[in-house]
């Protein structure tokens, strides 16, 4: 059995827990905060923008840590779980690595690209695995897109449009801090960096325009992603923007050679060329937990088999990354610019 340790009780420290608890041969066996009435279980100030609403939650049987060093110290422990914030990533998941655990972080990776590659080559000399817990790649319709472009079921991938905008979030103080998460243009938008990395590549270069709020943060852009002749037409928009009253919506359209493929907070459809359309039966169900289920699942089968799951790869989240920085580069800019 993997044992987990979870280190930060906030939202995404309960969506993990709660979703380690559909797991096979792995279950959460510890868990670290500083604060003492998160480690007695009142985990009602830990509200998000999904899921069940909070409340108190059962620990027993769960070792409870104040502080990460007498966790790391913890023989039995496999695998560290971490859901704290960004900004603490780095030093959270090298002292980790370094105690002879493997390491699920939840994204983005870091703050800066170079504390991405600090923790990365942390892994490489601990002979450890350091994977990184973007979600979206897990979820069904996003799941059918990049099964649908790597198969070529459809033909070659000819481009695409990704969607992702929120209303500023008025349920976590810490999301809009840009010290701690990097603001919309990082915390929000790497999951489309990630997804457009995942099933394109990277790109040659990068344009972005965006609005900069009055703390100097991109809250919001629009990018084209150029790959050069012969290479996919990508696009995005992306931030919290959006009137208080609009719902969070995200999604895409995807061009292939011999179908469509459209998600826009709704069924996913095929549109075809015979010019029929399907809405197909997609594996997972409606609860956005069981994709956490499977992300962490996946986690525990890399451990198992001693090889970094694909999906959850420390490079391409630091790639993502990558181009989250050189696009709010583009935006105060206003120029094109390579990624390197």
């Amino acid at each position: 059995m993997v044992r987990i340790g979870l280190v930060g009780i906030g939202f995404m420290g309960r969506i993990h827990f709660l979703a380690a608890r559909g797991l096979g041969d792995a279950q959460v066996t510890a868990i670290c905060s500083r604060d003492a009435a998160k480690r007695k279980g009142d985990w009602t100030n830990t509200r998000g923008n999904f899921g069940p609403e909070p409340g108190q939650v059962d620990l027993a049987g769960v070792r409870t840590y104040e502080h990460l060093d007498d966790m790391l110290a913890d023989p039995n422990i496999d695998m560290i779980d971490i859901c704290n914030p960004t900004n603490l990533h780095p030093d959270t998941a090298i002292r980790a690595l370094k105690a002879g655990k493997h390491v699920l972080v939840e994204k983005a990776i870091a703050l800066q690209p170079d504390q991405a590659d600090a923790m990365i080559e942390a892994a490489k000399n601990a002979g450890k695995l350091l994977m990184v817990a973007h979600v979206l790649p897990f979820f069904p319709e996003f799941a059918f897109a990049a099964d649908a472009v790597r198969s070529g079921k459809y033909g070659k991938l000819l481009g695409g449009h990704f969607l992702r905008v929120i209303a500023k979030p008025d349920w976590s103080a810490e999301i809009g801090d840009t010290n701690a998460t990097g603001g919309p243009a990082v915390d929000l938008h790497i999951h489309d960096t990630h997804f457009i990395g995942l099933i394109a590549g990277v790109p040659q270069s990068i344009f972005s325009t965006g609005q900069v709020d009055a703390t100097g943060a991109v809250n919001y852009l629009n990018t084209s992603y150029l790959y050069g002749p012969g290479g996919p037409t990508i696009t995005c928009s992306s931030g919290a923007i959006a009137a208080a009253g609009r719902p969070f919506i995200h999604g895409y359209e995807i061009y292939l050679e011999h179908a469509t493929l459209e998600f826009m907070n709704g069924p996913l459809t095929v549109y075809t060329a015979d010019g029929k359309s399907e809405k197909p039966k997609l594996l997972g169900g409606d609860d956005p937990i069981s994709a956490f289920t499977v992300e962490l699942q996946t986690a525990v089968d890399g451990i198992k088999n001693g090889t970094e799951p694909a999906l959850l790869s420390g490079t391409l989240a630091r790639d993502a990354l990558v181009l989250c920085h050189r696009e709010i580069e583009s935006v105060k800019s206003g120029k094109i610019l390579t990624i390197r």
